[in-house]
């Protein structure tokens, strides 16, 4: 008979080693590694690559589970703060700053998720599916202005979620240099021009 606290003991185990494989992937795609090799992965994480292995099938499902192991956690980050009935000025300072705070968590693991999306389906389709939940995000917080604008709805709406996306603030911080508050600054006031009346 198998004496359970061993078997406990191994699972828990079994457990940490799994969570150390995945947070060594997720520290690579921090710096810049958009595609690591399990030898990299079992040498940063101390896990022996024939486990690496053992807990994962090939290089495919290590790099996808490590994105959705990150994904759950950042969950909360894709819900706004603010308030639907709060005024202009308040929503569009929500929105900056969630934005901001969800580039700051998520921004290494995004990035290699857009670089693997041609060559995985599931990866492509966990980025549409937040791509479009962030876009409704937009619809709704700006519903009352958005109905204000006619036919220059779709259009402004739609520059609203490009300037709101990863790519922009990645831009603004990686391209143009700017510190976090020179970001929120340019987005609120970009914003505000868009969705001010005329």
């Amino acid at each position: 008979m198998t004496d359970p606290l061993i078997t406990d003991g191994r699972t828990a185990r079994r457990e940490r080693n799994r969570a150390a494989v995945l947070d060594a992937v997720l520290d690579l795609f921090a710096e810049g590694v958009a595609n690591p090799t399990p030898d990299q992965v079992a040498e940063r994480s101390g896990v022996s690559l024939r486990s690496v292995y053992r807990y994962f099938d090939d290089r495919e499902s290590l790099v996808r589970s490590a994105m959705e192991h990150h994904f759950l956690r950042i969950e909360p980050l894709f819900q706004i703060a603010v308030g639907l009935d709060g005024s202009l000025d308040q929503r569009i300072n929500g929105l900056v700053a969630q934005r901001q705070q969800l580039y700051e968590a998520a921004s290494p693991v995004f990035r290699a998720a857009i670089a693997r999306s041609s060559s995985i389906p599931v990866i492509a389709e966990r980025v549409q599916n937040r791509r479009a939940l962030l876009a409704r995000q937009v619809r709704e917080i700006f519903e009352p202005e958005l109905a204000e604008l006619g036919e220059r709805a779709p259009e402004i709406e739609a520059a609203v979620d490009v300037l709101t996306e990863f790519e922009a603030i990645d831009h603004l911080r990686n391209f143009r240099g700017l510190d976090d508050d020179a970001i929120a600054a340019t987005l609120v006031r970009s914003l505000h021009a868009l969705l001010r009346p005329a």
